[in-house]
């Protein structure tokens, strides 16, 4: 099935940088989406609520500003994460803004609801839902989702435990629309992978956060450059939901990453992007940032990127 326009116009690489809590906003996803990939951002992370407002506006103008200026090497569109859970209280306002700037893309997480859908189809936009089994991708589909994230093994954040293999092969046994990967994917030859292993686009995250446009601390972004998979703890003790961490800012909280409790959290992500919760200083990372050596800007990220994919697009073709 050939993807919607959506997901291949001004790509630079089959790349969606995935919306990362707290630290994404508009610097990160407009210098995303002109380095050539898709862009994105929680709406959570717009604080106060009516904050949302005005970086959906900054990010259309700005976007179309770069298109009329660059006709010859448009932007790449941009999506918006909305958490579809009981706790996020906001969702409704948040998806009628989505509505009013008729955001793109967005990608849907904990939770598969057919209103959602619905509103974001009434313009013409696309959802994307992120699934960590064959179960949610199944839900996920039966309810009008137009593509599908697989959030394998290794992944920042909230994260699955299948292996990226097992995961994306039993999907495209059934499912044929779009699908993107995630799971410790952070060069060029990674991205490949995800394609031949079945995949349409690759879904990266923790490398965005060692870049100078992203809004993370410099310990954090430190603790990237010099960490390895061997850093990453997985546990569902800071939302309730298992995901990966980096085991230094765990040690920072006091808490010893070897013998965390299990499923103690409540999960309430509106509160935790307040900085009412104690995780709110627990770093998501996945497993792949021993790929990442330094802090950079965006576009040489991805341009790094696309050094290595084609690289091993070479290897593979001689």
């Amino acid at each position: 099935m050939a993807l919607p326009s959506v997901l291949t116009h001004g790509l630079r690489l089959p790349v969606v940088a995935s919306p990362l809590f707290i630290i994404s906003h508009p610097a990160l996803t407009l210098a995303q989406c002109r380095a050539g990939v898709v862009g994105s951002f929680p709406a959570l992370n717009a604080r106060p609520e009516s904050q949302l407002d005005a970086w959906l506006a900054e990010i259309t103008e700005t976007l179309a500003a770069h298109d009329a200026a660059h006709p010859d090497r448009p932007a790449a569109p941009y999506a918006v994460n909305q958490i579809v859970h009981k706790s996020n209280r906001r969702l409704e306002r948040d998806l009628e803004l989505c509505v009013k700037y008729k955001v793109p893309i967005v990608i849907s997480s904990l939770g598969a609801v057919p209103e959602v859908n619905a509103a974001i189809h009434s313009y013409g936009g696309i959802v994307l839902h992120d699934v960590t089994t064959l179960r949610h991708a199944h839900s996920a589909v039966s309810k009008g989702a137009d593509g599908l994230i697989a959030v394998a093994a290794g992944a920042g954040g909230h994260a699955g435990t299948l292996s990226p293999f097992a995961l994306v092969q039993e999907i495209r046994q059934w499912f044929a629309g779009p699908l993107l990967l995630a799971g410790a994917i952070a060069t060029g030859g990674g991205i490949l992978a995800a394609q031949a292993m079945g995949a349409d686009l690759a879904y990266v995250g923790s490398p965005f956060i060692a870049t100078i446009e992203a809004r993370a601390s410099e310990a954090y972004k430190q603790a990237i450059v010099s960490g390895s998979a061997a850093d990453i703890v997985y546990s569902d003790y800071f939302t309730g939901v298992s995901g990966n961490y980096l085991k230094a800012s765990i040690l920072a909280a006091g808490l010893n990453p070897e013998a965390l409790p299990a499923g103690k959290a409540r999960m309430d992500f509106e509160e935790a992007t307040s900085g009412a919760k104690a995780w709110k200083d627990i770093w998501g990372c996945g497993q792949g940032i021993g790929a990442v050596d330094a802090v950079v800007p965006v576009k040489s990220l991805v341009d790094r990127l696309e050094r290595e994919y084609h690289a091993a697009r070479s290897r593979l073709l001689a």
